[in-house]
């Protein structure tokens, strides 16, 4: 049987099952406990028309798992035999074959010009340098309508660059966070979240962080109990799509340490030849250009110390 098949028949699995299982797997296995606390967000209402478009935006070097993970979740979801609820379609600034990351060619359906009014889109991580105006004018204008606008791991620098998220709260992968809050100050930027939801605009963590807010979307528009049952077709265990501060992890910053530094900026491998001193410590990194948005940004860097400080005093 073909998997999208298989996702067609998903209402043929016993939703109690299913919920047995997935809240299972989100128990904490030292002390039984739910490690995934209860948080709730405004529900999402299907149309009469009972179809829900979604567009994911792509330009070159697209992160695949930034569109393909959540296409996989909205594909299935509420699909019935010979119909599918939400109808996914691809975007781009021309029809033409995109090569996005790892070589793989996606060629869009629409462009800009020609797409349809979507109820969801999605904004993956992409080269930056291959995204033109029409791209954020497009994605400023459909904002206005959409139920969800979301940008999954360093699609959020998309997102900001829209103007969108000025004043409110976002996220990104965490390899990003310096370059994002130094970019963009007027967004506020929480680490260590799975994801962000702010009235219709969403941002999701690192590239798999995706797959936790398209299920969160499915959960607003379909509920807790055929959310479960798709995350189990799935057979997704992840539990992040329940709490979305589920990305402590990477809520402060890490240890920079001689023996084995990173780049502050980025948290990348570095050459020990670019360097910079500040307040008595050396710090490494893996360009010039990181050296210098560091050099240009030390506030951000003394905010995050400060902020890594609140946390550890609690």
């Amino acid at each position: 049987m073909y998997r999208r098949e298989v996702l067609k028949k998903a209402a043929l699995f016993g939703a109690a099952a299913v919920a047995v299982r997935s809240v299972a797997s989100a128990a904490d296995s030292s002390t039984g406990k739910s490690a995934t606390p209860a948080v709730t967000f405004p529900a999402l209402h299907v149309p009469a028309s009972g179809t829900l478009p979604v567009a994911f935006v792509i330009a070159k070097r697209a992160e695949v798992l930034d569109f393909a993970g959540p296409l996989e979740v909205f594909a299935g979801a509420g699909a019935t035999e010979g119909k599918q609820l939400f109808t996914p379609y691809m975007v781009a600034a021309a029809k033409e074959p995109v090569t996005v990351g790892a070589g793989m060619k996606v060629v869009p359906e629409y462009t800009f010009g020609t797409a349809p009014a979507p109820r969801v889109v999605v904004i993956p991580a992409m080269d930056l340098d291959d995204t033109g105006p029409e791209m954020y004018d497009w994605i400023r204008s459909v904002s206005k309508t959409t139920d969800v606008t979301m940008s999954v791991c360093n699609g959020a620098f998309v997102l900001a660059k829209t103007g969108l998220l000025a004043g409110k709260s976002a996220t990104c992968h965490h390899s990003g966070y310096f370059r994002f809050a130094g970019t963009y100050p007027d967004v506020h930027l929480k680490r260590g979240a799975r994801f962000v939801v702010e009235g219709n605009l969403a941002s999701a963590g690192g590239v798999s962080s995706g797959i936790d807010l398209a299920l969160n979307v499915v959960d607003r528009y379909l509920g807790r109990d055929a959310t479960l049952s798709l995350a189990d077709l799935l057979e997704y265990q992840g539990s992040g799509w329940l709490n979305p501060d589920s990305n402590v992890a990477y809520a402060r910053l890490p240890k920079f340490e001689e023996a084995h530094p990173i780049c502050p900026v980025c948290l990348m491998n570095v050459d020990r030849s670019i360097k910079s001193t500040y307040k008595s410590k050396t710090y490494y990194f893996c360009a010039s250009s990181e050296k210098e948005f560091f050099e240009q940004h030390l506030n951000v860097f003394d905010r995050f110390l400060m902020e890594d400080a609140a946390q550890s005093g609690k």
